[in-house]
């Protein structure tokens, strides 16, 4: 039994620390050999972990060798346009200026219900309100609206944007997160002060608190479904 969980754990790590240097991408955004690489890596892990007859070698070996040929195929679409094209495919343009192409549907085997369906995912319920719709080689829907659709923007109304920053969370169930308050140059104290001006004894009373974009000390506290 020690042997089997010694064999599943290094396994386990090693599966870890190879798809994790595949990338952050998700499932649905893989590019096809990564994929692939995918699918065969948790094949290869899962006969050594159950059998112990195998020597754990035997999967290590073609595991290890799977990443290093996805880095070799990674590097060459990097360098290679058209290896780029072959390996990972290439983007495919499904509506122009609000005209389905039928023939590029046909090739790449989508049918027309895919393709509403994932227009309305993206608030987009008339052809006639596109101008590109592009199926990118991860399989996402681009969608390019036509100008008379395009969302008013700050610019257009000729009015200034106040900054924005991005929300920074500085409490997480109680705990203070020192290393976000350090990055936007605040300290501790800082929060110490807040706190008290919103009548907090501890940090360990606060479920959750952060900065919102404006840079506003925003707060839950324990056993409290409302923010303040």
């Amino acid at each position: 039994m020690l042997i089997v969980f010694v064999r599943t754990l290094i396994l386990y790590s090693l599966i870890v620390i190879v798809l994790r240097s595949l990338g952050k991408r998700q499932i649905g955004q893989l590019q096809p050999s990564e994929l692939v690489v995918a699918l065969v890596i948790s094949d290869l892990a899962a006969v050594p972990m159950s059998d112990v007859g195998i020597p754990l070698i035997n999967g290590i070996v073609p595991i290890i060798t799977l990443f290093i040929m996805e880095g070799l195929l990674s590097y060459i679409s990097m360098k290679s346009e058209r290896a780029r094209g072959l390996i990972s495919g290439k983007p495919s343009i499904l509506v122009e200026r609000g005209t389905i192409i039928e023939e590029e549907l046909r090739r790449i085997r989508y049918n027309i219900n895919d393709l509403l369906e994932q227009l309305r995912l993206k608030n987009f319920s008339s052809i006639e309100d596109i101008n590109y719709a592009i199926l990118e080689t991860s399989g996402q829907l681009s969608v390019i609206p036509k100008e008379e659709k395009e969302p008013v923007t700050l610019k257009d109304m000729n009015l200034k944007a106040k900054t924005q920053y991005l929300p920074v969370t500085v409490i997480i169930d109680g705990r203070i997160i020192s290393d976000n308050l350090y990055k936007i140059g605040l300290s501790k104290n800082w929060l110490t002060d807040q706190l008290k001006k919103n009548n907090i004894k501890s940090s360990k009373d606060v479920f959750f608190a952060y900065l919102n974009p404006e840079r506003k000390f925003v707060y839950q506290l324990r056993g409290s479904s409302t923010k303040k």
